[in-house]
């Protein structure tokens, strides 16, 4: 099964309300994703999404993706569609670094895999651990009250665990957030209070030291280095997110005492091939995930579903999907849905994700023979 051709097309996503985080210094109102197709001699073809969350969230933009494909996909052509492996070691010569421009391609090529086995991408990447993954709602910056607010809206969705952002203004700014939220919190709720790396170590260790909270600290400052010291002078766990780009930050952040987690993107890390070996390695050292994606439509949100719903259960942590916040869907009824807190994957081959072709319109690239 050999690939003949990789169709691109450029989508504009905007959301449906703005959305802040990092202490509102950062806004965010439309997305800016990349969709391709990867199709084969064989007549399957494998469907995959590059979608950063603007360009000043992480060291990526969508027209980086675009840009790096124009190197890529004439490499790809002809070459064995299954050998997920060996095509991205080919990629890493290619164009060392930039995994976030090549996180489409893989996604392809496991959607692909899947319907040449006719078995899911989940059983694939190690098999299903439970019938279900638990989703997450993201509560965006604002006042004690309006956070507050967001998350019983969330609550009448059925999510039962909330991602609040955190971050800014002054330290006691958000130790009130803190304080209301955990005195709204029902029972059976779960929180992940997250910095967004919006904090300065001081400014972390007051906080994390004064609130009483119960949740998890995710990214509290801008690099590893200063997380690591907030790790060393707190007692609640702390998650890293943004300063993780590679198994070898995986292994610095275990080696250094510097989390009890992490989050896992597939879409940073490059693709399903590479964060399943974080996964792995996050599995067996005992550290606990969230595992979902940047951004982007249900596509790239149900790729990140099924590595989520192979992991050990006791590993994992809830899930957020990006395509929540989004005005488009371009595949209705498809993929990873929440379905009041929870999202059950099908039982089908591959992704099972296939974009609508009138709403992609006019594809910007096409490489291989028309």
């Amino acid at each position: 099964m050999k690939i003949k051709r990789i169709t691109v097309w450029q989508k504009t996503l905007p959301l449906s309300k703005p959305y802040w985080l990092s202490g509102g210094r950062l806004k965010f109102e439309a997305l800016d994703s990349t969709i391709l197709r990867i199709e084969t001699d064989t007549g399957l073809s494998g469907w995959g999404e590059g979608c950063p969350w603007g360009h000043t969230y992480l060291p990526a933009f969508g027209g980086g993706i675009r840009a790096g494909l124009e190197l890529l996909a004439p490499q790809l052509l002809g070459q064995q569609a299954t050998a997920i492996d060996r095509l991205n070691q080919m990629m890493d010569v290619v164009l060392p670094g930039h995994p976030y421009i090549k996180s489409p391609i893989d996604i392809a090529l496991w959607d692909l895999l899947g319907k040449h086995a006719e078995l899911p991408v989940y059983t694939l990447l190690g098999g299903a651990d439970g019938d279900h993954i638990d989703v997450n709602s993201s509560i965006s910056t604002g006042t004690p009250d309006e956070m507050v607010s967001l998350i019983e809206e969330a609550r009448a969705k059925g999510y039962r665990t909330h991602s609040a952002k955190l971050g800014g203004g002054h330290p006691q700014t958000d130790i009130d957030r803190i304080e209301a939220i955990e005195a709204a919190l029902q029972p059976d709720e779960f929180v992940t209070y997250d910095i967004n790396r919006a904090w300065t170590p001081a400014v972390a260790i007051e906080v994390m030291n004064s609130a009483s909270a119960r949740g998890w600290f995710e990214q509290p400052c801008e690099t590893f280095d200063q997380c690591r010291h907030v790790r060393q002078h707190t007692t609640q766990p702390i998650m890293l997110d943004e300063c993780m780009h590679s198994l070898q930050d995986h292994l610095d952040g275990w080696r250094y005492g510097a989390c009890e987690g992490v989050k896992v993107k597939p879409n940073r890390l490059g693709g399903l091939t590479k964060s399943r070996q974080v996964r792995d390695f996050c599995t067996s050292v005992g550290w606990r995930m969230h595992i979902e994606d940047v951004g982007g439509t249900v596509l790239a949100d149900t790729a990140a579903m099924h590595l989520a719903l192979s992991t050990k259960a006791e590993n994992r942590l809830a899930s957020w999907l990006a395509h929540a916040h989004l005005i488009d869907d371009p595949a209705p009824d498809q993929g990873a849905r929440n379905r009041d807190g929870k999202v059950v994957l099908p039982d089908k081959p591959g992704l099972d994700v296939e974009p609508d072709l009138d709403w992609l319109g006019e594809p910007v690239a096409v490489y291989g023979a028309v």
